[in-house]
């Protein structure tokens, strides 16, 4: 596997021309060489695999791994998802319970001569198939609560990738616009030298400060922009404060694109369609249940009475049937349907959700695609090329100084805009992930 590595130490990639400050000023350099690897190298994509222990120690810098397994043992979303699975399987446990039976003691008359006692056993017994589909029910909402947390894995994961993306693009993004407030502060310096020897009007060096100050501004946002984006990233673990200095920068070398097929034929078995599946099943037995309802239960009853005046004990047994003439569950089989055809709806309208979300995502990918492709092809090498002859030409007299810093600010958007379009390949690539239940790149069974 290659290695990706975003654009680092800019500060001193692009320098003033030695004319612009005088004999002391310090020699241009040739433009930067963004990536290290070669210029068809694919975007980077995280690991599939989770690490067994991972830690984000304070100052260091975090791993997408070890970001992801701070997040699977430590999301409060995680906990929650796993708390109503836990709560499933308590349901389940009930459902199959068998009803309690009763005990009840009956004495009539109040003398003793002429008094008889009743002690009644009372086992109702269920019919009509209720506890079978009872506990149906029951474990059909066990697999959803188990495909709800699948779901909330995926999306957990998929979110923690998107954040780990932001922050990549906040922390490289501070390192150019901070190399750009150095470019400008030794413009300042360098057209106030000039302006002192008469060689330029003091407007260009108003010009100049002006400049320099909107990058102070740019600076103070980017700077605002990373911490926003470290804290959101370590919002998935649960923490307040970021416990890290930086995140990693160089990744292993990303699979191809994969085709709007390949993904298409992966979403039916997506963590999200499953939950929507498993809901639906589960909607369906609880109609069956609630028709299982319609038939009476019968109580059977057995027990022992003395009869104190007679002296004897008397054997009680009996049946007890509830008859179902004004209440026959109609009004729960009729709810118990809507919600059926509910769930059957909103699986509908899922599988027609996710298909637009991955038909975007995946429209995504390839934009930013060829966006990082030209980038790399025309519109970097370009701007390189017009600051190299931008500084030749100053050198020589040919252009201005300011034109030698328009220049400059050109290299630098166009480095900005390719790692803006890196990002967009990241995101897209988390977004796959979080709707796929995995790594988009992963071939399907039916693939070779």
């Amino acid at each position: 596997m290659q290695t990706v590595f975003w654009p680092l130490g800019l500060a001193t990639m692009l320098a003033l021309p030695a004319a612009a400050q005088g004999a002391n000023a310090p020699t241009p350099t040739s433009p930067p060489t963004l990536l290290s690897a070669s210029p068809s190298t694919a975007p980077a994509a995280p690991p599939a695999a989770l690490p067994a222990t991972a830690t984000a120690t304070a100052g260091g810098v975090l791993k997408l791994a070890d970001a992801l397994a701070l997040a699977s043992r430590a999301s409060p979303e995680l906990a929650a998802a796993a708390h109503e699975l836990g709560a499933a399987d308590g349901a389940l446990r009930q459902a199959g319970a068998a009803r309690n039976p009763e005990l009840s003691l009956l004495v009539e008359d109040q003398q003793a001569a002429t008094r008889s006692t009743t002690l009644q056993w009372s086992q109702p017994l269920e019919l009509g198939g209720k506890r079978a589909a009872r506990v149906a029910v029951a474990a059909l909402g066990r697999d959803g609560a188990d495909a709800a947390l699948a779901a909330r894995r995926a999306n957990v994961a998929g979110a923690v990738m998107a954040d780990f993306a932001q922050v990549q693009l906040a922390q490289e993004r501070s390192r150019l616009v901070l190399a750009t407030l150095e470019l400008a502060r030794q413009a300042s310096a360098a057209a106030a030298k000039r302006v002192a020897a008469g060689k330029i009007s003091p407007v260009e060096e108003s010009k100049a400060r002006v400049a320099e100050a909107g990058v102070r501004l740019e600076l103070s946002q980017a700077k605002a922009e990373l911490l926003r984006a470290r804290g959101k990233l370590a919002a998935n673990w649960g923490a307040t404060t970021a416990p890290f200095a930086s995140v990693e920068t160089a990744m292993a070398e990303a699979a191809p694109l994969p085709t709007l097929a390949q993904l298409t034929a992966r979403l039916e078995r997506a963590p999200q369609m499953a939950r929507a599946r498993s809901e639906l099943a589960r909607s369906q037995a609880e109609l069956r249940l609630e028709k299982a309802r319609r038939t009476p239960d019968v109580t059977l009853l057995l027990g022992a009475k003395r009869n104190a005046e007679l002296g004897r004990n008397q054997a009680v047994f009996g049946l007890s049937v509830p008859l179902p003439l004004f209440d026959s569950n109609q009004g729960n089989v009729q709810a118990a349907a809507s919600r059926s055809e509910q769930a059957r709806s909103e699986l509908d309208a899922t599988a027609v959700r996710l298909h637009g979300q991955l038909q975007a995502a995946h429209g995504s990918w390839s934009g930013a695609s060829e966006q990082a492709q030209l980038y790399r092809d025309e519109i970097l090498p370009g701007a390189s090329s017009a600051y190299a002859a931008a500084v030749k030409g100053f050198e020589f007299g040919k252009f201005s100084f300011l034109e030698v810093l328009d220049a400059q600010r050109t290299l630098f958007d166009a480095q900005s805009g390719y790692l803006r379009a890196l990002t967009d390949i990241r995101l897209a690539y988390a977004d796959l992930h979080g709707l796929l239940g995995g790594a988009p790149d992963t071939p399907t069974a039916e693939q070779p």
